[in-house]
């Protein structure tokens, strides 16, 4: 079992939800808005107000998506997921690939098989 994050704009979520499912992922998936550092990014400066002045943001958005996989399928998810995702820019997100899940049930406290 491995976990997968997908750090991708927010626009792409549905792109992202739609690839889980053909890969049968749809209740071991989360998703929640982000804000991190983007300086290596490119920028669009936004006006403020109804002065001259412009404003570049420091923080972006973006969607972060966590998903529960069998080892079996991560490979081909993963290169869907880079086929379908990019644009060729350098903000189009990051996906990153964890080893090993112990799972313990909340309510007993014992460690328990994951299903899935």
């Amino acid at each position: 079992m491995k976990k997968i994050e997908i750090i991708i704009p927010r626009e792409r979520i549905h792109n992202a939800n739609s690839i889980l499912n053909k890969f049968g992922i749809r209740d071991e998936m989360s998703f929640y808005q982000i804000n991190g550092s983007r300086e290596k990014t490119e920028f669009t400066s936004v006006p403020v107000g109804r002065s001259n002045i412009m404003y570049t943001p420091k923080y972006g958005g973006r969607t972060k998506v966590e998903a529960l996989v069998e080892d079996s399928v991560v490979k081909k998810l993963v290169e869907e997921l880079l086929n379908k995702l990019t644009t060729g820019s350098v903000s189009d997100g990051k996906i990153f690939v964890y080893d090993g899940y112990e799972v313990y049930d909340i309510g007993s406290g014992k460690k328990t098989e994951l299903n899935i």
